[in-house]
This record gives C-alpha cells, sequence and structure tokens, in this order.
C-alpha cells in the first residue's frame, strides 16, 4: 500500500466512518513527555522537525483561515524560535512543517495551535495527521497522530530499505509509550507515511 493508499484509508473515508473517538488538539500535548521516555528509555531524539497534514477546501474562508494560521505562526517565529513553512506534497496534500531544534516543547505547542485554529474555524474535518520525527543509533522513528481516530501510532522505516518497516521497533515503542499516549490498538490502522522519492518524509 502506498501513502496516497494511507491517508486515504486511515485519514480519510474509511477512518471516518470506523472513527472511535473526536480528535482533540490537546492530545498532541502528550508529546510533551513522551519525547522523554524516548529519550531516557529508548535512545530516540527529536529530529526537530514535526509536521501537520491537512487536504485543501476550494474555498475563500479556507484560505482565509490558511493565512491566519501561516501570519501567526510567522509573527511568533522570533518568541520561539520555531519555523513554520508551508508545503505540498505529491498527492495533492498540504503540510505546515515545523523546524526547533533546540525545544521541542515549542514544536508541540505550535503543531496544537495550528490545528486548534482550524478546528475553531470549522475545518477539523480537513485534518489528517500530526507527525513527530525522531531518530536513534541511525534508525528513523515517527510518532503519527491520527486526527480521524484521535489516537497516536508508532512508524518506523528501515534505513536504506525501499518500503520496509521495522515492526519490532513499532511493537517496543508502542509498549512502552501506551499509557503516556493514548496508542491505537488496531494494528490495522498503523499506517505508513512513505516519503515521495529521494526524501525521508512526505513533505519533502
Amino acid at each position: 500500500m502506498g501513502l496516497l493508499d494511507g491517508l486515504r484509508s486511515i485519514f480519510g473515508t474509511r477512518a471516518e466512518s470506523d472513527a472511535t473517538s473526536g480528535a482533540d488538539p490537546d492530545d498532541l500535548f502528550g508529546m510533551s513527555t513522551a519525547y522523554l521516555t524516548m529519550s531516557a528509555d529508548l535512545g530516540y531524539e527529536p529530529t526537530g522537525h514535526a509536521a501537520l497534514c491537512f487536504a485543501e477546501v476550494d474555498s475563500h474562508e479556507f484560505a482565509g483561515t490558511v493565512s491566519d494560521v501561516r501570519a501567526i505562526l510567522s509573527a511568533g517565529e522570533a518568541e520561539t524560535g520555531t519555523v513554520s513553512r508551508f508545503v505540498d506534497d505529491d498527492h495533492g496534500y498540504r503540510w505546515v512543517v515545523f523546524e526547533d531544534e533546540d525545544d521541542f516543547e515549542d514544536l508541540v505547542t505550535n503543531l496544537n495551535f495550528a490545528s486548534d485554529t482550524f478546528i475553531d474555524e470549522g475545518y477539523g474535518s480537513r485534518l489528517l495527521a500530526a507527525v513527530f520525527a525522531f531518530e536513534g543509533r541511525g534508525q528513523p522513528a515517527d510518532w503519527i497522530y491520527s486526527f480521524r481516530r484521535g489516537t497516536f501510532y508508532p512508524f518506523a522505516p528501515k534505513p536504506d530499505a525501499s518500503h520496509e518497516r521495522d515492526n519490532q521497533l513499532e511493537l517496543k515503542l508502542s509498549s512502552v509509550l501506551d499509557g503516556e499516549l493514548e496508542v491505537e490498538d488496531d494494528k490495522e490502522y498503523w499506517y505508513p507515511l512513505w516519503p515521495s522519492e529521494g526524501g525521508r518524509h512526505p513533505w519533502e
């Protein structure tokens, strides 16, 4: 299953019909402690990158919401040091990509703000995923939050391999962080977010 199929399944129609609970952007604050556990118990450190994926709406009102989010994030850059940019991927989705190598909690706060703004403006259904990137011993691992399911799940692509996952690592991450994060119980929804060719993530 490719990236587009995965997005359509976990974040699209199937997940909408199978949704277990409404997403709450405050769930993202669970990462404010989970990243410490990732470091202390698993040896995984944040890469300084996180991202929010959403689907566009062809309307003036939605464009205005995106513009407001962009403006406020840009205005807060000097205070938090978190840089943000908007990126279109190869499958028709948009990403707000955040970079902050000094303060992981600022990444979480900015991601929460952006998602909360979309929801407040009535566009919560357009939010698809939040991604937090980690790496340890040369092995990448992401925590992905599904806004349709209201849950987190791990994604650990094998380095230097074509669309292969480290299932053992994913299970270990789930075991260690379950209870600290709301981890998705149904592994059918642990869909991969494979990058476009040559990148580490879909927005690259």
